[in-house]
């Protein structure tokens, strides 16, 4: 199983439970699949770069987790299915990204408490 993070984007015209339910979505592909969530962060709504499909904010979400390679194909497929989903990325961690990633959830962590 490698490592993977996946980052997508989603429409700003959602309430806070749709933008949740299209979240809890894709967390169910990935763990309905066997894959490990390994950390979940809502990073909230953000000005875009550049305008996708007329509007210039979108709500931005990002998990980590383990999965089979096969897995990701099945993801990218319901990403580009979901018409609430504006872009999306999905990057395998390399052995040095997974070790910055673990010191980055430990940091958070510590925040937190």
């Amino acid at each position: 199983m490698n490592q993977y993070e996946t980052v997508f984007i989603l429409t700003p015209v959602l309430s806070d439970e749709q933008t949740k339910e299209a979240v809890a979505k894709f967390k169910g592909i990935l763990t309905d699949g066997g894959a490990e969530i390994l950390n979940e962060e809502e990073w909230g709504l953000k000005k875009l770069a550049y305008p996708i499909q007329k509007k210039s904010t979108g709500f931005y979400a990002m998990l980590e987790f383990k999965a089979d390679p096969q897995l990701i194909s099945k993801l990218e497929v319901n990403y580009r299915r979901d018409e609430r989903v504006l872009r999306y990325i999905t990057v395998k961690n390399e052995k040095y990204a997974a070790e910055y990633a673990e010191k980055r959830r430990n940091k958070l962590a510590k925040k937190e408490d």
